[in-house]
């Protein structure tokens, strides 16, 4: 290729690039009217200010004004990652993908004479994957954090039985049980019972939309439960026997979730057969063939 031609076009990617980068941090946008409704509706807290390396994240969030959808929320908080950590990490891993490959070009430029111009022009599609790459890993994640969240959940469901057959009340057992661990589904129910004791209000509807959030729908089946708690009723035998039908359905799941593994693996078991049996097939059909 021609080298005016060459640098022309070398030229003309980076300053598209430039280009595209300003316009994304520079411009107004303009939320959709549902989102802006949406926010309004939820009236979240105001978040705490970030910290350290965060800030960065935080920066690039506020520039980029563009809304979180639900399912991304919900990762996070399954994760116990917060949004400035999360954009931090976006910011991070592309400039690790823009820059590393220029760096390598013009190393090897430098000291082998080698002009790597396939290696510069995967600067912008390997910073563009790297700011992706933290949803894809949160979500290729995601049914791991289901699965660790939904244990943590048992335990929590086991340490408030407990708790009531303490002659504990509803909102104390749930207080005391949430209190005893600082994972992610522990932290987010003692924030949601604390927020329910400061408003000086019952905290099962905010377990309830709790659990919306977190995609647990056995949250929201403990919360009716201990709601009942209000009217008189004795919680103990009702509490034992409803964490008994989720452990129960928790693993059915797991055994479903193992059987099909089991068949999947059936395939690679075959091929090694399937090979082995080969080395005495092969040789007397080709005996065959060839007679």
């Amino acid at each position: 290729m021609n080298p005016v031609l060459l640098a022309t076009a070398c030229g003309a990617l980076v300053a598209v690039g430039i280009w595209a980068v300003l316009q994304t941090l520079l411009a107004p946008v303009h939320p959709r009217l549902s989102d802006a409704l949406e926010l309004l509706e939820r009236k979240p807290a105001p978040a705490d200010p970030a910290e350290g390396i965060d800030r960065l994240g935080s920066w690039l969030r506020a520039r980029l004004r563009r809304p979180i959808s639900n399912t991304a929320t919900r990762r996070l908080r399954m994760a116990g990652r917060s949004l400035d950590r999360h954009y931090t990490y976006k910011v991070g891993l592309g400039l690790a993908g823009l820059f590393l490959p220029l760096m390598a070009a013009a190393l090897g430029g430098w000291l082998i004479g080698f002009t790597a111009t396939v290696v510069a022009f995967s600067a912008l599609p390997l910073a563009a994957l790297g700011f992706v790459l933290p949803d894809l890993l949160l979500a290729a994640r995601e049914k791991d954090l289901e699965e660790d969240a939904t244990e943590a959940l048992l335990t929590y469901f086991d340490l408030v039985t407990l708790e009531r057959l303490a002659n504990q009340s509803a909102p104390q057992a749930l207080r005391a049980a949430a209190s005893i661990s600082d994972v992610t589904v522990f932290a987010a129910i003692r924030e949601t019972l604390e927020r329910a004791r400061l408003e000086q209000r019952a905290p099962y509807t905010q377990l309830r939309q709790l659990s919306t959030e977190l995609g647990l729908p056995a949250l929201a089946d403990v919360s009716d439960v201990m709601s009942l708690d209000e009217a008189g009723a004795s919680l103990a035998s009702a509490l034992q026997a409803r964490v008994r039908e989720l452990r129960d359905a928790h693993l059915t799941n797991a055994k479903v979730a193992a059987a099909d593994i089991s068949e999947r693996m059936t395939f690679f078991m075959v091929v090694p057969a399937l090979v082995f049996a080969g080395f005495f097939l092969v040789p007397p059909i080709l005996r065959l063939l060839a007679g």
